[in-house]
């Protein structure tokens, strides 16, 4: 019924993170997406011959895949939308950063390579660094507490 209501009206479909713009960047899903990608290539090296490891290999392939996407549609926002104008000569490598990321999620849909997924997560996790940092906020470096067990950015909140 609501749709039916809307298309009375002229209203364009949109879909944004975010054109307002609402001000609210933060890395963690981009690094989270990162480090799924490095779970799931590290999944699919562990499985084995069955029918249910085939059926779970087609799963973690396709998720991978959505994942390492997600990532670079994460970074190109903060990218594209955050670093802008005194950031931009602040932060001169933010270009490269991020273009590096668009290659390494490429890599990543492509391959099932762990070292890939594990290029993957440091990149975001540099890429981490230097937005908290233009931010003012101190980050550190730490294993996370889940699978797959790598060292991640977080900030020093409070």
């Amino acid at each position: 019924m609501l749709h039916q209501l809307l298309n009375k009206f002229d209203v364009e479909t949109v879909s944004a993170h975010c054109d307002v713009p609402c001000g609210i960047y933060d890395t963690t899903p981009a690094q989270i997406y990162a480090l799924s990608v490095l779970r799931f290539c590290k999944q699919v090296d562990e499985l084995g011959e069955d029918k249910e490891d085939h059926a779970k290999f087609s799963r973690l392939v396709s998720e991978k895949e959505v994942h390492a996407e997600k990532v670079k549609h994460e970074i190109r926002i903060i990218w594209g939308d955050y670093f802008k104008g005194d950031l931009l000569t602040k932060y001169s490598d933010i270009h490269e950063q991020a273009h590096n990321i668009m290659l390494a999620g490429s890599a990543c849909k492509q391959s099932l390579s762990v070292a890939n997924a594990e290029k993957l997560v440091e990149l975001v996790n540099k890429f981490a660094e230097t937005f908290w940092d233009s931010k003012g906020v101190e980050t550190y470096r730490a294993v996370c507490p889940y699978p797959p067990a790598v060292e991640t950015v977080y900030p020093k909140l409070g």
